[in-house]
């Protein structure tokens, strides 16, 4: 066994670090070094830039840029409200004194007039009133400081008058903000550590390895953002992804290093063997998490793979830490791992006669001695999580989902309170036609049911073109705005014989929807399929890969289920800052799946090895599958809880979508660690042993 372990070109390379890990920390340095300096160099910017190739909503916009280049560029809408009435001489000149201020921003082209009812309305009330602001730029092309400025200047211009304003519109959409969650995570993860390990030394090494690793893959990104686009939401994914992964890399390597000095192997010869061993597992993981991700390639939508890609990074390099830099850091600590101990922690003995004594390997052998009971039970409860997500759907949560105390939020309840909900989305309609045929669709539209109001054709300057705004009566995430889309394309506008495409936010995002539901199949059977040739090659048996699939798709859909409990029917949602429901963000689910099926791999790789390796070693099948649960379980535990609380730790942020990956992630993790892998995997495993004696 000890000689099959010093072969293979990951034992030789591994060997050579544990003997120069001076020469591989300098070898790292160069390389961060490189890294730092070509993304300074080269690096570029992100942007929230959504295109859906071939949709009648990138349709409606790229007639919009070609006909009416003066639109091209993204709005911003101030909202103003007051106790009183804005028709009052002080509420017009707090209008006029705010549209004034605004046009001072550069980059503004013009902003329209509510007391005009042109560009903007007051209501009927007199206590609502909007106008829209155009700019020469989409909003993620303008300066980082343009909506800040924006804002300051009409509230300043506003000020003292007794009109209040908030905004809203793409280019005062509030970027997500790294910082709190990620130190959240972080605290919690070495409060993990130290109870695993017992000692300072050996729980700080995994978090400043991860954050190394979180760091390159930045780093990385913003170097690719040079070349390519990446959605501003990117960074977060990947540092949630990242630091989850990195934590868990280390802490496989770790602790086989520390098994391996406590059994009284030397420790470089101990160095080399965790990071060839557990390394390899690393390597396979890693490796899964990153094909899953090109599987997203499948859906055709280039901002959904991006934002795959860019999480990947940071996967990547930790792999990339965990296997080269990690051995040599422990081939120069040796015994020091076990330096400054915890008090009142015992210093946890990771040999494999102390393992099987833990309550990790008794509950394993539990497992195996009632195995249809465990079976039954871990099954019925991760479908009955699960039953809920055949109800999913799939859209765009609406600004009325924001926190109460954004300026969004402020903008969509004033807009609801003053023209109805259905003025917070508008829809888009851009005719490819004459003003007579545009005049023609607009009195379809208009008499079309759900439609709340249809502004007049506004056509170019060759008339060769026209829009029409649109507001439905429902809520931009509401269904039956979503069917009014429908309608507007496959009844209304083919009825009345005109060329037209419908645009605007609400309706990309049923387009996004469409395009994903689409390709769901092709999806799966590239993600599946490619982890089962993997699994098979790697295990040599398509049954414990057919098991590892299909568990993981039992985990995914059972965090989905929850998932749709809280965000879209509300259950619990008050707990993580939340007071009005919504879809699911259409993109989420399959970026989510991408990333389980590759996560959830360490632990069924881990596992699966370990059971492996004792049957080798000569154990009976029951006894390997007992041997393997107790060695490892106890480490799938810890990185299970350890990647849980970093995705958790997302809840505390504002961002809804945020908040639903660290949901979704969490939940995904913590059914697969324990319901799946430490649960109805042995049971299982155990059951087909039996099934397969019986029928020899």
């Amino acid at each position: 066994m000890e000689a099959a372990r010093k072969t293979g070109a990951l034992a030789r390379l591994t060997g050579v670090i544990a003997r120069h890990p001076w020469r591989a920390i300098g070898i790292w340095v160069l390389i961060i070094a490189a890294v730092i300096g070509a993304a300074a160099a080269f690096g570029g910017a992100l942007q929230n830039k959504f295109e859906i190739p071939n949709s009648d909503a990138q349709k409606a916009t790229d007639l919009i840029q070609k006909r009416f280049p003066a639109r091209s560029g993204d709005t911003a809408t101030i909202v103003f409200h007051t106790d009183g009435s804005l028709t009052t001489a002080q509420g017009q000149t707090a209008i006029t004194d705010a549209i004034a201020a605004a046009k001072t921003i550069p980059h503004v082209v013009g902003a329209g007039d509510p007391l005009a009812n042109k560009g903007g309305q007051i209501s009927q009330s007199g206590k609502v009133g909007y106008v829209d602001v155009q700019f020469d730029q989409r909003a993620w092309t303008l300066p980082a400081n343009t909506a800040p400025d924006f804002k300051a200047a009409v509230e300043k211009a506003v000020d003292g008058s007794g009109v209040q304003v908030a905004f809203t519109g793409q280019v005062m959409q509030e970027q997500p903000k790294q910082g709190a969650s990620e130190a959240i995570g972080l605290l919690a993860a070495i409060i993990i550590l130290l109870i695993v390990f017992g000692t300072v030394v050996a729980a700080v090494i995994p978090i400043l390895l991860a954050l190394l690793a979180v760091g390159m893959g930045i780093t990385l990104l913003t170097l690719a953002a040079g070349f390519t686009d990446f959605n501003t939401i990117t960074p977060i994914l990947a540092t949630m992804i990242g630091l989850g992964v990195g934590i868990d890399y280390s802490l496989f390597i770790v602790t086989r290093f520390r098994q391996a000095l406590h059994d009284g192997t030397p420790p470089r010869e101990a160095a080399a063997l965790a990071a060839s061993t557990a390394g390899r597992a690393v390597i396979f993981a890693g490796t899964t998490v990153a094909i899953s991700v090109i599987g997203l390639a499948t859906i055709g939508l280039d901002f959904i793979t991006k934002m795959g890609i860019g999480a990947s990074l940071t996967v990547l390099t930790s792999v990339a830490v965990a296997v080269t830099l990690l051995p040599a850091v422990l081939a120069l600590l040796g015994h020091k791992v076990d330096r400054l101990k915890i008090p009142f922690i015992k210093t946890p003995d990771d040999s494999l006669a102390a393992a099987k004594q833990t309550a990790v390997a008794k509950w394993g052998r539990l497992v195996t001695r009632r195995a249809w009971a465990f079976f039954l039970v871990s099954l019925g409860v991760m479908l009955l999580l699960a039953s809920p997500v055949v109800a999913i759907q799939l859209g765009a949560a609406d600004a009325g989902t924001s926190p109460k105390d954004t300026t969004q939020r402020v903008a969509y309840d004033w807009l609801a309170e003053g023209f109805g909900p259905g003025f917070n989305g508008p829809l888009i309609v851009a005719v490819d036609g004459t003003p007579q045929q545009a005049e023609q669709l607009q009195k379809a539209i208009a008499a079309t049911p759900d439609v709340a109001f249809a502004t007049p054709a506004i056509p170019n300057p060759e008339n060769d073109a026209a829009l029409i705004t649109v507001y439905a009566k429902s809520s931009p995430q509401d269904k039956a705005t979503a069917d009014l889309v429908e309608h507007l394309r496959h009844v209304t506008i083919p009825d009345a014989g005109v060329t037209a495409h419908v645009g605007g936010a609400t309706a990309a995002f049923d387009d996004i929807a469409a395009r994903i539901f689409s390709r769901i199949p092709w999806f799966l059977l590239f993600v599946v399929g490619i982890t089962l040739l993997i699994l098979t090659m790697a295990f040599r048996s398509l049954v414990i890969s057919l098991k590892a699939a299909l568990t993981t798709i039992l985990s995914c859909a059972a965090s989905f289920g929850v998932l749709t409990m809280v965000f879209q029917k509300g259950v619990g949602a008050s707990l993580i800052g939340l007071d009005k429901t919504g879809p699911i963000e259409s993109f989420l689910p399959v970026i989510v799946f991408a990333l389980i099926f590759g996560l959830s791999m360490d632990y069924e790789v881990f596992l699966v090895s370990r059971i492996r390796e004792a049957f080798v070693g000569g154990d009976t099948p029951r006894a390997a599958i007992t041997d393997g649960v107790a060695t490892i379980g106890r480490v799938i535990i810890a990185a299970a809880l350890i990647m849980s609380c970093v995705f958790f730790a997302f809840l505390t942020g504002v961002d809804r979508t945020i908040k639903e990956f660290g949901l979704a992630l969490g939940l995904a993790i913590v059914f697969d660690a324990f319901i799946v892998r430490l649960t109805l995997v042995p049971a299982l495993m155990h059951l087909l042993d039996q099934i397969g004696r019986a029928h020899v």
